[in-house]
């Protein structure tokens, strides 16, 4: 397996390393409420304590009303983005009532699709368009798949080194095309090396057979003889297989990220292009829109993939539109699962593992996606979430099928050298210690988050729930014993107040028809193909 470097290494290798300051970085992180006594998905409306879900900055929700989302800013530093998510956590915990945020991705114990609260949004048109995109999502998929909580990371390289990258190869075009190709490699190169993420930090390989009631077409075998739990012996992260964020109806969405006008054409067709399938839903069971409109996309976010390109959007601007108009100016990564092990689900280690992942994806060569290269990296994927562990497992390479422990180890110790390269800008050895740690998960699956998950399942002779609510308690334990300073708490009042005044201010500045509203935003993808 053939892994050439590319002129962006040269460039940050020795003295060059100072271009790699100042890479950008921001979570997202997703969390159920949860009762705290008996481990179910809360039926309360998102707390009025928290501000208000559309507008506050970093307080919101995901699909439920249930699913809390808390939104670092973005930040040089990953200490202090941790240190920020830290904060959220603490603040939040302190204003839960019997409550406690789930610590793991896939869901507490749920009664069936209409004990998922559908998030509520106000009665703004902005509000309205996230409600009924989710109305959409419930009654295209169902409410169970929403449920599940995942990290999404976002990351960018600094404009200096994309500025010396770009006049290292003669300021061929412009510089914002240099830097979109640019993403674009990397893009490229994560399908197809995502499976090592997912090996290393997958930590969902069993669910609460409360989450597949009534579901009798899936693999899963039972855990235990109550079988309260389900699992696959081998599994890695069954949040992004079958049982996660996958959809059968995208599976015709031919993708490529070989240039940005392709991959913004695909998604704009599959907007504004009408599905059969989708005709039949006209409005819910509780009389509400049903989607906003029935193409196999209702918007970009519809989309399910590991990774996204991204730039931020102008008010009311639609995402492909924001990328048409400059570029791609971040990715976003969305294959992390929470690791219950963890008080936040993820840590400095992890973070600097990813970033090393992705900074080697630009320093690398990449080839153009083609057919075979697509069925190959799904396959892997495929193969890494239902089987990763397995000691024996096979992966699909150009060359033919390999052990995943030689192609992982080719891999890290690629990844290691641009570990040494980042490290001589921090001064420091910390991502080198985060591929030590890696190279130890590919010697001992077991101690993958997912292996130490189903250790411990079986030691202590625990549910998946039981062991998922256990750690949650204990997290929220240490978020009440140390609560944020009187500076911090000051801070998230004012903004709950500033975001509760905002939403009530957009209600109140509605003029035209929510009818008219979708038209107008919908009349942008008009222009993408200009």
């Amino acid at each position: 397996m053939d892994l050439p470097l590319n002129a962006k290494y040269n460039l940050v290798s020795g003295s060059g390393s100072r271009l790699l300051a100042g890479i950008c970085r921001g979570i997202e992180k997703e969390g159920l409420r949860v009762d705290s006594s008996t481990g179910m998905l809360a039926q309360s409306p998102h707390p009025q304590a928290l501000g208000s879900a559309l507008t506050h900055p970093s307080i919101t929700t995901d699909y439920s009303e249930s699913l809390l989302e808390f939104i670092t800013p973005v930040a040089h530093d990953v200490e202090l983005t941790l240190a920020q998510l830290d904060a959220i956590h603490r603040f939040t915990a302190s204003q839960l009532d019997g409550e406690l945020i789930w610590g793991a991705s896939m869901p507490c114990i749920v009664a069936g699709n209409r004990s998922i609260p559908i998030a509520n949004y106000g009665s703004s048109n902005v509000g309205q368009m996230k409600r009924v995109y989710r109305n959409g999502l419930g009654v295209r998929y169902g409410r169970m798949m929403q449920a599940i909580a995942g990290i999404h990371y976002n990351f960018s390289m600094p404009e200096t080194f994309w500025r010396a990258a770009w006049e290292q190869e003669g300021s061929k075009g412009s510089l914002q095309d240099f830097q979109t190709a640019g993403y674009l490699g990397l893009i490229r190169n994560f399908f197809d090396r995502a499976w090592l993420l997912i090996y290393l930090l997958g930590a969902s390989p069993a669910v609460c057979a409360s989450f597949l009631a009534g579901n009798r077409e899936h693999p899963l075998i039972p855990f235990d003889a109550g079988g309260t739990s389900l699992y696959m012996p081998n599994a890695t992260s069954l949040r992004m297989g079958d049982l996660g964020y996958t959809s059968n109806a995208q599976s015709s969405l031919n993708v490529c990220y070989n240039n940005l006008d392709n991959y913004l054409a695909t998604l704009s067709n599959a907007i504004v292009t009408p599905h059969p399938d989708y005709a039949q839903f006209d409005v819910t069971e509780t009389g509400e829109q049903a989607q906003l409109n029935d193409a196999l996309l209702q918007i970009e976010n519809e989309f399910y993939s590991p990774i996204r390109p991204k730039r931020v959007a102008q008010s009311g601007e639609a995402p492909i539109v924001a990328l048409k108009r400059g570029g791609i100016e971040y990715i976003e990564i969305r294959c992390i699962d929470i690791n219950p092990f963890l008080p936040l689900g993820i840590d400095a280690e992890t973070m600097r593992l990813i970033d090393v992942f992705l900074v080697d994806a630009i320093l690398s060569e990449s080839p153009l996606c083609n057919e075979d290269g697509q069925r190959r990296n799904q396959e892997n994927l495929r193969r890494v979430v239902n089987e990763g562990r397995c000691p024996n497992l096979q992966l699909l390479t150009p060359e033919g099928e390999e052990p995943l422990k030689a192609v992982a180890r080719q891999l890290l110790d690629r990844m290691s050298k641009t570990a040494q390269t980042m490290d001589a800008e921090a001064g420091s050895d910390l991502h080198q210690q985060a591929m030590t740690a890696a190279y130890a998960r590919i010697d001992d699956p077991e101690s993958t988050p997912s292996g130490r998950v189903l250790q411990e399942m079986r030691e202590t002779n625990t549910p998946f729930w039981q062991l998922a609510l256990n750690y949650s308690k204990q997290w929220h334990k240490d978020y009440l014993a140390n609560p944020v300073g009187p500076i911090e708490m000051a801070e998230f009042r004012t903004a709950t107040a500033v975001s509760l005044h905002q939403q009530l201010a957009m209600e109140q500045d509605t003029q035209e028809s929510f009818q008219t509203y979708l038209d107008r935003f919908y009349s942008q993808y008009n222009t993408v193909d200009d």
